[in-house]
Order: structure tokens, then C-alpha cells, then sequence
């Protein structure tokens, strides 16, 4: 399968470079810089990301490009070009004028490969505080701005291209056609990774790996959990057994709901009840991270229990997808890790399981298109993302099955209300959290002193990045009265109108 390796220099926007290529349907791994693997031969092309350093910082990221170099094509973006400038012979400086923002891209020479079918003049986004002042030797600009003479260069000979600028954001108007020139015109991709496409391989591959071996997975209900169960299920049929565990944390009457609809899906699925063990190891505990190692914790226990019970079993499958690989690494190793994810970082030994994770490869979207071509229901494909924590991370602080029934029906009126109106699926992400906050509050006329929930809503593509949806006031303040009449224990409802970033979409 061809693909196109991201060596990741710490860039916000290394995640947006891979987001683009797969709507090219050219698949691409994204790497920490230090830990480039060795190219196969699947590998087409390179591409260095752009970087919070500067090249002359003495702590700046390095990188031996000498196996690569000349042999595969490279694209050098921002931080990628100026290494690529300064590693063989030129120069880079500080800027003059420190360019950030829109910037007017020239093109020169027409006739590279890299600017086909390009206007002579787009916009594009610059970010840099320095400039390269000299190109290496062998190397020539092929494009300008008013302010940048080696906005994008070339080296003669070879399939080396750099560009100063940021093709992948959208405010670089010309960015996917230059991407798209690169792995098309320079690294000669077929552009044929498809859902479907992506079936066939995978089905293949699980059957030449999982054989007649018995697989089990849990599922939350979720679409990732659903999807891989599905393509396990083409894969090995009734040698994949799932387990669907109710950890106290679930929506409202979610448990019944979702083990209802994977039994008309038929799969072969067992539930098990074990809210009562999750709410008594989390009892007095208020950190979040702690929280979630206790959740994750308290389903391999669970889970394994429940597993135990089918005979023969050497796999365990889990929905990891793409962000969950890419948020729990970093490429200043882990104490810049944003989170700990519940399917990332392997099993504990007890379990005696092998992993395989059929979906790891994929954003979220994608994991829709591919449930999609499966024939999956849009009903469930159109899920809202859920957390593996569950509620027990929308319960900000202790978690205790009074504040957690405080927050499912408060939650479950914030959902069906979206529902009612229509604007369910033009949401991608929504919740309710209840706050470790009590207010005075009037109702009739006694004084409460009562809950505070927080409503969340988000729209996004993949949920690397999210912006906040300005839901109508009129169906807010709907809501709001709902919930306060409605749910006992809270008396006043606000609304988050944060981004990410700098905010998370959850708040733990």
C-alpha cells in the first residue's frame, strides 16, 4: 500500500498535513522527527513538517536526512524548509519583517511540477520569525512574496521541494492543489485509498493474521467500537465475541439501547452490569487523570473477568483510531502528553491477549466513511464521540452515582432537545458536565443551593482541532428551563464557548 511518511517537528499543524493528504485518499503516517522508521518500499514520499523551534535554537530538532534525501521525494514545510536550507549550505537569519498572516505567493517558474495549473499569484499562510536569507548550493527559488525572496525552492536534480509558507491551512487558497501536485506530478501516488479500498485490505490482512483464532472486543456503544466490530465480524465471523460493559458511566438507559441495536446488527454480543465496582474504586477520588486510570483500570478487571469465560481466546480488538495514536506521543516525549488514552499503551500482562486494533490507522470521519460503506445504520454512524471514561470526566471532581444520575438526565434532555430541533447531526460533539460548583439559587419561594451544569457543543472534522456551535438562544434558553424544572439538584445551566485549543472538548 503506498504512503506518504510525516516526520512530525512539533507543529500544530503537522495533524492538519496528514487531514489533507487523506483527502486525497494518499495515506500517510505521521512520525516524531527521532523516530522516522526505515522506508520501505511502499513509501512514495517524505514530508518535514513545520516546528515551534527556530533552526538556530541550540535545542532546534535534528535530523540525518542522507538515506532519504536525493532518493525519495521530500517536501520541507516552514521549519522543514529552513532545516533543508541551512543542513546543506545556506543560510537563515532573522526576518526583518517577521511574517505571520496572509501572504501573496509569486510564483517564478511555472514549469515546476510543484505549481501545476497554479495561478501566479495566491494566497498563502505564512508563520516564521526567520527567513532563508541563502539557498543551498543546487538549489533555486521558484516563488516569492513581497517580503520572503525564497518563499518556495527547489533542488536541481533531485525531487527536493520547500516551501516557507503552510500549504495545509485553509487560508493558503492554492495549499491542496500544491499538495496534491506533490504526491500526484513528484511522488507519482495512484490516489486510490478509498473505504472501500481500505475494506478489502483490512479484511484480507485480519484473516491472514487472526486465522481461525477466537477475538474478543469490548464495545461502548460508540462508533469506533461498532466499526471495528463490523469489520472484525466480515473478517472472522462468530470467532469475534464482544462484550459490552455498563460501568455506571453510560447515558441514560444506554446499556439496554445499544445492546439491543448490536443484536439486530448480529453480532455475537454478551452485556455486563458492573456500575457498583467502577462507583466504589472512585469514591473520594477528584483528580482527573486519576479518574481515568481507575476507569481504565476497573474495565480490565471486568472485562477480563467476563473474557475468562470464552474458551480459547488469544486477541483482544480495540477501536483505536488515528488521534488517540497521535495525542499519546509527543515529540518531546511524554510529559507533554495532553492525556492518557484507555486504548492506547498496551495490556497488562494477566490478560495474555495480543492486540489488534483494525481502525488504528484512521481519523474519525474516516471511520464514518468506512462504516458507511459497510452499511452500517446512519443512525449509529451518526453518533456524537463519547469518551471511554464516560460521565465519570463530565462529573467534574468526585464521581457518585447521585451526581451521576444528575448528570444522565440532564445530559439526556440536552440530547433529545438537539434531536427534537434538527441540529443533532449538525453537531459533532455534545455533552452536559456537571460542575463541582454550588449556587443559591430561588425556586417557588425557597432558597436552593443546588448544582451548576455546563452544556458543550462543538463542531469538528476529526477532533484534532473544534470550534464552539452557537446553538439559537432561543433553544438554549429552552434547555436551560427544561433542565432546572425538570432534574433535581441543579439550578443553573451556563453554555462553554471555548475553542480547542486552547480548551479540550471535555474538561477533563
Amino acid at each position: 500500500m503506498e504512503k506518504i511518511l510525516i516526520l512530525d517537528f512539533g507543529s500544530q499543524y503537522t495533524q492538519l498535513i496528514g487531514r489533507r493528504l487523506r483527502e486525497l485518499n494518499v495515506y500517510c503516517e505521521i512520525y516524531p522527527y527521532n523516530k522516522m522508521p526505515v522506508p520501505d518500499a511502499d513509501v512514495k514520499g517524505i514530508i518535514l513538517s513545520g516546528s515551534p523551534y527556530s533552526v538556530r535554537d541550540a535545542g532546534a530538532p535534528q535530523i540525518d536526512l542522507s538515506p532519504v534525501k536525493g532518493v525519495y521525494p521530500l517536501l520541507g514545510v516552514c521549519y522543514g524548509a529552513q532545516y533543508l536550507a541551512q543542513r546543506y549550505g545556506g543560510d537563515v537569519q532573522p526576518s526583518n519583517t517577521r511574517e505571520y498572516g496572509r501572504a501573496q505567493l509569486s510564483v517564478n517558474d511555472a514549469a515546476a511540477p510543484l505549481f501545476n495549473n497554479m495561478p501566479p499569484v495566491s494566497q498563502v499562510w505564512m508563520s516564521h520569525g526567520d527567513t532563508i536569507t541563502a539557498l543551498p548550493p543546487g538549489a533555486r527559488a521558484i516563488a516569492s512574496t513581497a517580503d520572503v525572496a525564497n518563499a518556495a525552492y527547489l533542488f536541481d536534480g533531485e525531487p527536493t521541494y520547500a516551501l516557507q509558507f503552510h500549504p495545509e491551512v485553509y487560508h493558503s487558497t492554492e495549499g491542496q492543489r500544491i499538495l496534491e501536485n506533490f504526491v500526484r506530478e513528484i511522488c507519482r501516488c495512484q490516489c486510490d485509498w478509498t473505504p472501500d479500498s481500505f475494506i478489502e485490505t483490512t479484511v484480507r490482512n485480519l484473516r491472514a493474521q487472526l486465522g481461525s483464532d477466537r477475538v474478543v472486543l469490548g464495545l461502548s456503544g460508540g462508533v469506533d467500537s461498532s466499526v471495528a466490530a463490523v469489520l472484525l465480524h466480515r473478517a472472522i465471523g462468530q470467532n469475534l465475541y464482544c462484550i459490552f460493559v455498563d460501568n455506571g458511566l453510560l447515558r441514560k438507559n444506554e446499556f439496554a439501547d445499544v445492546l439491543e441495536s448490536y443484536r439486530d446488527m448480529g453480532l455475537n454480543v454478551a452485556g455486563v452490569r458492573a456500575g457498583e465496582a467502577f462507583l466504589s474504586q472512585l469514591a473520594g477520588v477528584a483528580d482527573p487523570e486519576r479518574k481515568r486510570k481507575i476507569i481504565g483500570r476497573v474495565f480490565i478487571e471486568v472485562f477480563n473477568r467476563a473474557a475468562q469465560q470464552i474458551e480459547h481466546v488469544r486477541w483482544l480488538a480495540q477501536g483505536t483510531i488515528y488521534p488517540d495514536v497521535i495525542e499519546s506521543l509527543s515529540v518531546n516525549g511524554p510529559s507533554a502528553t495532553i492525556k492518557s488514552h484507555h486504548n492506547v499503551g498496551g495490556l497488562p500482562a494477566q490478560m495474555h491477549l495480543r492486540i489488534v486494533e483494525p481502525l488504528r490507522a484512521l481519523f474519525k470521519d474516516e471511520v464514518r466513511r468506512v462504516g458507511e460503506a459497510l452499511g452500517m445504520k446512519p443512525s449509529l454512524l451518526g453518533r456524537h464521540p463519547f469518551p471511554g471514561p464516560g460521565l465519570g470526566i463530565r462529573v467534574l471532581g468526585e464521581v457518585t452515582g447521585d451526581r451521576v444520575r444528575i448528570l444522565q438526565e440532564a445530559d439526556a434532555i440536552f440530547i433529545n432537545r438537539l434531536r427534537e430541533a434538527g441540529l443533532y447531526d449538525s453537531v459533532w460533539q455534545a455533552a452536559a458536565i456537571l460542575l463541582p460548583v454550588r449556587s443559591v439559587g430561588v425556586m417557588g419561594d425557597e432558597r436552593t443551593y443546588e448544582y451548576t451544569v455546563a452544556l458543550r457543543a462543538v463542531s469538528s472534522t476529526d477532533g484534532m482541532t473544534a470550534d464552539w456551535v452557537h446553538l439559537p438562544c432561543d433553544f438554549l434558553a429552552a434547555v436551560s428551563n427544561d433542565i432546572i424544572n425538570r432534574v433535581k439538584g441543579i439550578n443553573r445551566v451556563v453554555y462553554d464557548i471555548s475553542s480547542k485549543p486552547p480548551a479540550t472538548i471535555e474538561w477533563e
